[in-house]
């Protein structure tokens, strides 16, 4: 899931449960918690536990980029750890430096995501449903956040229209999410799977029917990005115009440039338009289900989880889609799918969610505590990163051969506990049928560069591939019937 951003300039506030003194500035690291891997001194063991962020030319200052003493992986220049960001990272190397931060500090690893914004990245997979699941000790609400309540986290930081509080399910706790949740899971329970698919199958359709007479395609481009989005906007009640401007407003909005700012209005503007509209007049989507739900959404929730809802399930469901295919073009085991061999499309799609999960990392917990946890001294207030990926990849839970059994669904691409995607059904119905429909109507597809060339999105949240080149003879199977 990749999280959403501000819509109209929410501006992040205080929790009302937060102390209302901030943490002692600690001058020395926390020493390592009692038979935990202990890193050499040089190493950060608490990433919270450093002054403010420098100065921007600071950070910037001329000389070789510092490296991590414990990993070897560039380090964050104000804080020491490993650096969770920069333009180095990708779907390629991010599985090797979960390795090297799982073999140097065990399950819970000191990172950086931001110059001079420490955070603690959860790598074993016991331990990250542990943080999933005890509420009492892991919030989802941001405004528990150390830095953001210090004022150490600059307000122009890319971070904030990920984890900036705003009234919708991913952000609350307790009886409150309980209330968010219930709607909007009511309201996705209420879609009619026949109808998806073949809104899903019609769509497909269209997208392939666009590009078959030139023999190639890159199927991210044409193909994956398009079809969800088309999609979710008919699941929300938008008309195809409004549809577009929306989707065209939340890119630039989740794109984080200059624009962004006057995009979040205009989408902002668009949602608040449907909800009125559906106030008036009910009809048959998920933005009358959630504004007609007895949960009595208001009509700022109902626009912050319509939010949610978009942005986490369309960037999702664009790389389970393209991933998949790749699998099914590349990997020796599934290459007979396309003749009718023994493996189906839904193995594909489980191996993805295990090996090449759609979100990698996501943001975020906070510590409600002080507390050891996965060998580390956690304070009160840190932010906890679930890294997806990484508890995936956990030795401790694979087969010895590393390569997830068949069918077995214990995998964490969905997060788990009570804040578990509710959206994983419609979202598999979507990409099971968009690579069915593909397969069928392009039965000679073939990648069109070596697989060795294919490479990632730069991003160490999105695990998704920038592009998926491929080539056929003709649409040699006639559209999908009914």
């Amino acid at each position: 899931m990749t999280t959403p951003p501000h819509v109209n300039g929410t501006t992040p506030q205080p929790h009302p449960a937060a102390t209302s003194s901030p943490h002692p500035t600690a001058s020395s690291p926390h020493p390592p918690a009692t038979g935990a891997p202990h890193p050499p001194a040089a190493a950060p063991h608490h990433p919270t536990g450093t002054p403010a962020a420098p100065p921007t030319e600071a950070l910037a200052a001329p000389g070789p980029a510092p490296t991590c003493p414990v990993t070897g992986a560039p380090a964050d220049r104000a804080t020491g750890a490993t650096a969770l960001y920069g333009p180095g990272l990708d779907g390629d190397m991010l599985p090797a430096l979960y390795e090297r931060l799982r073999a140097a500090y065990g399950p819970v690893a000191p990172v950086s995501i931001a110059p001079g914004i420490g955070a603690w990245l959860v790598l074993g997979h016991r331990e990250l449903l542990q943080l999933t699941r005890e509420e009492q000790d892991f919030s989802h609400d941001p405004r528990r956040w150390t830095l953001l309540r210090e004022g150490r986290v600059p307000a122009d930081s890319p971070l904030l229209p990920m984890v900036g509080w705003r009234p919708a399910l991913l952000f609350t706790d307790g009886q409150q999410h309980r209330r968010m949740r219930s709607a909007v899971s009511d309201a996705l329970d209420g879609i009619n799977g026949h109808e998806l698919r073949r809104q899903v199958r019609d769509t497909a359709e269209s997208l392939i029917s666009a590009f078959t007479a030139r023999g190639e395609a890159d199927l991210v481009a044409d193909y994956a990005r398009l079809l969800p989005m088309q999609v979710i906007t008919g699941l929300l009640g938008v008309d195809r115009q409004t549809g577009k401007a929306l989707v065209e407003a939340i890119a630039q909005t989740v794109a984080a440039t200059a624009a962004s700012a006057e995009a979040s209005k205009r989408m902002g503007g668009i949602l608040m338009a449907l909800i009125e509209e559906k106030r008036r007049q009910r009809g048959n989507d998920i933005t009358s289900a959630l504004l007609h739900h007895p949960a009595r959404l208001t009509d700022e929730e109902v626009l912050h989880n319509l939010v949610v809802m978009f942005v986490a399930g369309n960037q999702t469901t664009v790389n389970w889609i393209a991933t998949s295919l790749r699998i099914l073009l590349c990997d020796p085991g599934f290459r007979s799918s396309f003749t009718g061999g023994h493996m189906t499309v839904d193995d594909a799609l489980d191996l993805v969610l295990w090996k090449f999960p759609p979100t990698q990392n996501f943001p975020a917990r906070y510590a409600t505590r002080d507390m050891t946890f996965g060998g580390r001294h956690v304070r009160t207030g840190d932010m906890l990163i679930l890294g997806l990926a990484a508890a995936n990849a956990d030795p401790k839970i694979l087969p010895e051969a590393g390569r997830p059994v068949t069918g077995n669904r214990s995998h964490l691409a969905f997060s788990a506990g009570p804040h578990t995607c509710p959206a994983q059904d419609p979202a598999r119905l979507i990409t099971r049928t968009a690579v069915d429909t593909l397969r069928h109507r392009l039965p000679d597809l073939e990648l069109a560069c070596p697989e060795d060339e294919l490479q990632w999105i730069k991003s160490p949240w999105s695990r998704g591939l920038a592009a998926l080149p491929v080539r056929f003879s003709s649409a040699t199977a006639a559209p999908e019937q009914p």
